[in-house]
């Protein structure tokens, strides 16, 4: 299979690249400094993302089902290898009403849309989970975010805030997990890897995480592919 997506992904995600409204996307992302954030990143989600994306295809069957969760700007490549050149229905999670309007817009020529809901609400099996900076999210889990990232102030670090934090993002994990099919496959970061393989462990399910380490389009964090119900070779 070629390393490089089908012209017509290229296409789509180029289309769906210049209709983002990246003025109102800037706040979304950023407290301060949103436009040139989009401005240096802007090209380099886009190539970043697609490089995924191609990898990503390697990994997938056809007519499959996949379920992203707190997909934004960077998983616009990822979703449209899936729907465009594997034929794969996709369900796709954002907690950020005004950012999936906006992203429902851009990518209005796909066959996918951006649900506001939570991943704890999912329903049914998938194939394939997109997990990427979900569990160690600032926005959602600010004390958990801060203890994984070394940034915890043991002045001001809140445990009892982190207690609820943890039990309400393993419960979204719990959810997200137990709708992958196995065998199944898992796009994350490596920080969260952590987390998938503590939950497979604890129910004797094996697991392995893949030798590959490849850039967030977006965030920074190194993302992996993790085999879950699959022994490692």
């Amino acid at each position: 299979m070629s390393a490089r997506l089908q012209p017509g992904t290229r296409r789509a995600i180029a289309e769906a690249f210049a209709k983002l409204d990246y003025r109102a996307l800037g706040p979304i992302y950023c407290h301060e400094g949103g436009d040139a954030f989009w401005k240096s990143k802007r090209r380099l989600c886009q190539r970043l993302g697609s490089a995924l994306a191609a990898r990503l295809r390697r990994r997938l069957k056809r007519k499959g089902r996949s379920l992203y969760v707190g997909a934004g700007v960077a998983e616009i490549p990822a979703l449209s290898m899936e729907t465009v050149e594997r034929d794969r229905q996709v369900v796709v999670f954002n907690l950020r009403a005004a950012e999936v309007r906006i992203l429902n817009q851009a990518c209005a020529g796909l066959p996918l849309r951006f649900e506001t809901r939570n991943a704890a609400t999912v329903r049914g099996i998938f194939d394939h989970l997109w997990l990427v900076s979900v569990l160690n999210d600032p926005e959602c889990y600010p004390e958990l975010s801060d203890l994984s990232y070394g940034r915890a102030n043991p002045a001001t670090f809140d445990p009892r805030r982190f207690a609820r934090e943890r039990r309400d993002m393993l419960q979204v994990l719990d959810r997200c997990l137990r709708s992958l099919a196995r065998p199944g496959l898992v796009t994350t970061s490596t920080e969260e890897a952590h987390w998938i393989a503590d939950w497979c462990t604890a129910r004797k399910i094996p697991w392995h995480v893949e030798r590959g380490r490849y850039p967030s389009p977006t965030v920074g964090d190194p993302i992996c592919f993790m085999r879950i119900g699959e022994k490692g070779k």
